[in-house]
């Protein structure tokens, strides 16, 4: 035999070829857009460190909103930016019925009832420290305080009408603290997003910025409650326990680090896993592009498609917008 028995170009040779056998789609559905949310309502201001991303306030959020909408993006996740005078040690502005956080919610499910609305539930935001809990006199986070501090958030923004609580503190116990609370308030169809695999990364640096807890943080570090880096099998475990506990859906973060996670986590359970894509990763894609050494939009939809090829369902970035938009095209 002269010729190869099995030529695989013959698929790639032509465009219908390529769309007939293509194994992984990516689409606006699979996207969730993040924002920053500011207290004033005709607030904007940029985001140094993550070039396109801006803190909005009501007026912005709602066209942003809209435009979610109108490129197929089901939901958005908030993410408040809070006044250092509203910060404390106990991070009591976090249940605050009054506060930022549920009186965004419920303006948006008010305006825009069929998006879906993600809330964070994290103490960061909110403590003059800029860690994601309660601390004692030797700077520790106590978990079970912690947790009692985080169902009152959970129970306050499922109250305001969240769609999704998205615990992302890495606290034991949580989910099932949260989902107790949750089904004794009435909130039965509240889904709970656990960041189930959350690693103490270096690629939270923009975020923490974007929302103001970089400074309360100073030198101190998240690794006594976020994962190791170097561990995958803890990552099973630890989606494990949360789904026994009540999780509806579990999150990977970050993303391309981690991709062996994300697949690991999709075969091993079956559940829906989301990843997020984060602001570090963003960061890394518009420096490059800025200096022209990637192409910005073929980078952009090769880098959330290969996160969706390693089984996440939905993925946090913020540029879905920007992805929707280049997928109509």
């Amino acid at each position: 035999m002269s010729f190869p028995a099995t030529r695989m170009r013959r698929t790639r040779a032509s465009h219908f070829a390529r769309e007939l056998a293509r194994e992984t789609r990516l689409s606006p559905a699979n996207l969730i857009q993040p924002v920053f949310v500011l207290e004033d309502d005709k607030g904007r201001e940029p985001v140094a460190s993550m070039p396109g991303v801006e803190r909005l306030g009501a007026e912005g959020l709602f066209e942003l909103a809209g435009r979610c909408l109108e490129l197929g993006i089901p939901a958005l996740a908030l993410f408040p930016v809070v006044p250092t005078e509203r910060k404390d040690a106990e991070a009591a502005e976090a249940w605050n019925p009054e506060g930022l956080v549920p009186r965004t919610v419920a303006a948006l499910k008010k305006r825009f009832p069929e998006l879906g609305v993600i809330t964070d539930v994290a103490l960061d935001p909110y403590t003059s420290h800029g860690l994601d809990g309660i601390v004692d006199e030797d700077g520790y986070v106590l978990n079970d305080r912690t947790v009692d501090a985080l169902v009152r958030q959970a129970s306050c923004h499922a109250a305001a009408g969240a769609d999704v609580v998205a615990p992302s503190d890495m606290m034991d116990g949580r989910i099932g603290a949260i989902r107790e609370a949750l089904e004794a308030d009435g909130h039965v169809n509240t889904l709970i997003l656990s960041y189930a695999a959350k690693y103490a990364s270096s690629y939270y640096g923009p975020f923490r910025d974007a929302v103001g807890s970089a400074a309360n943080l100073g030198k101190a570090g998240k690794e006594g409650f976020q994962m190791d880096p170097a561990n995958s099998d803890e990552a099973l475990r630890e989606v494990e326990l949360d789904l026994d506990e009540g999780a509806d859906w579990v999150m990977i973060k970050p993303a391309l680090p981690y991709l062996d996670i994300i697949r690991r986590v999709h075969e091993t359970f079956g559940v829906p896993t989301f990843a997020y894509h984060v602001s570090g990763e963003y960061a890394m894609l518009k420096a490059a592009a800025a200096n022209g050494w990637l192409d910005n939009d073929k980078v952009l939809l090769e880098t959330l498609l290969s996160i969706r090829r390693a089984g996440a369902c939905g993925i946090l970035t913020y540029a879905a917008l920007e992805a929707a938009e280049l997928l109509r095209a």
